[in-house]
């Protein structure tokens, strides 16, 4: 298997973005120091959620350092003179009053690349922000009704974490090739709207394609309270979904796999037939035909 060469990435972000790229960059080969400030609340996500926060710093150097203070300036310093990356989730003007601005440091460490966690980008880089802010702006909240409902996946943190990944790789290669690092932003607020791009064509969404208008693509209840997800979206699938029905007796009487190939099934002939049978019946089927059919789980 190929290895990426070594490389050493100071992390100086906290919270939920910073730490899941570092995790992934360590993952990848490298040796991550994450730098927290003193007490347990350097880190939000460790008063949050303390397992959590053990997950994503398996395996990294997690030292407390004190960065009001010019002792714990001088061993960030030395940290960063032996580098090759440096990721942040602080808003510029903040690290700029630390003297830590890409300009000086790149003044001082020519081959050091960063990657830059931020809430907006171009002249909103330092307005305050997080996932949820971001996802309202965006229009990826889901809707009860006319009551948006709170995210079950923080979309714009977990997207701008793996694009600050990918940012971070690209800064890694071109240092490696020109000596010299390059500064990558990764604004969260603009990974949100990104990822709602589906939405605004009108592929997901309600009355979408993939939002319910397909009856091969949709959830399902099933006997005793359960739901069950059917994605059969490519004909071969929605074929096989067809076939299952018929082998398995769930279509009216009479009714051919043959008709429901030519003609098509309505969500309503699909909400009857998944009906008749539990959610863990329906992920049997699914797993002996090799069907994208999976019964609906709730949280972790």
């Amino acid at each position: 298997m190929h290895q990426l060469p070594k490389f050493t990435v100071v992390t100086l972000a906290p919270n939920l973005p910073g730490p899941v790229a570092a995790k992934r960059l360590h993952e990848l080969g490298g040796t991550v120091i994450k730098v927290e400030g003193p007490g347990k609340a350097a880190d939000p996500m460790r008063m949050y959620c303390e397992p959590y926060y053990q997950h994503l710093v398996e395996g990294q150097e997690v030292r407390s350092i004190d960065l009001k203070q010019e002792s714990g300036l001088q061993e960030l310093h030395e940290l960063l003179a032996k580098a090759d990356l440096l990721l942040t989730s602080s808003r510029p003007a903040s690290l700029q009053r630390l003297g830590l601005g890409w300009e000086d440091l790149h003044a001082r460490y020519p081959s050091l690349a960063q990657v830059a966690i931020v809430g907006h980008s171009g002249e909103h880089v330092d307005v305050a922000g997080h996932d949820l802010t971001y996802e309202a702006h965006a229009g990826t909240l889901s809707f009860n009704g006319d009551k948006p409902v709170m995210p079950v996946v923080p979309i714009a943190d977990l997207a701008g974490a793996e694009r600050a990944v990918s940012q971070a790789l690209a800064a890694l290669w071109q240092a490696s090739a020109t000596g010299q690092g390059s500064y990558h932003e990764v604004a969260l607020a603009d990974m949100a709207t990104e990822f709602a791009t589906p939405a605004r064509f009108r592929l997901t969404g309600p009355d979408t394609l993939l939002g319910g208008l397909l009856p091969g693509y949709g959830l399902y209840q099933a006997e005793c309270g359960g739901w069950v997800a059917i994605a059969a979206l490519e004909p071969h699938f929605f074929v096989g979904l067809i076939e299952a029905l018929h082998a398995e007796g769930l279509l009216p009487e009479g009714t051919t796999a043959e008709q429901l190939q030519s003609k098509g099934i309505t969500a309503e002939q699909l909400a009857a037939a998944v009906g008749r049978k539990t959610a863990a019946w329906w992920d049997e089927v699914a797993s002996k035909r090799n069907l994208p059919i999976a019964a609906v789980r709730r949280g972790a």
